[in-house]
């Protein structure tokens, strides 16, 4: 469970990182829109994991593969932008956010089980 401060915390890296791909996103992915879904820091506050969501991109992984690239130049920027906020940059942990490929995937399946009840029996 995380605390106050660690949401609060998280909600400001959410933010700017946010503002920082919405900026300067197209330098890393060109024509990816890159989306910060989540993020979640450990309780001494140095590190954040950063759940992303790739939208008109086919190869997630090498989308992430790019973002881990250009993690300290992204850890940079961010620091600029929160340095009178906090004492330490947190370092910068990238993930893939596949919750829209789950959600897609469990409304298939209710769809196909709703479909199979549909159909009369053929006995």
């Amino acid at each position: 469970m995380e605390s106050k401060r660690q949401q609060k915390f998280a909600g400001v890296i959410q933010e700017d990182l946010a503002a920082i791909f919405q900026r300067e996103g197209m330098n890393y992915l060109p024509n990816t829109m890159v989306t910060i879904t989540k993020v979640r820091v450990t309780p001494d506050l140095a590190i954040a994991r950063v759940f992303l969501s790739f939208f008109n991109n086919t190869n997630t992984t090498l989308a992430l593969q790019t973002i881990k690239l250009h993690a300290s130049e992204i850890r940079y920027k961010l620091g600029g932008r929160i340095k009178d906020q906090v004492r330490i940059i947190p370092q910068l942990e990238f993930f893939i956010d596949d919750t829209s490929e789950y959600v897609d995937r469990m409304e298939k399946i209710f769809d196909k089980i709703h479909r199979e009840e549909k159909q009369p029996d053929t006995e």
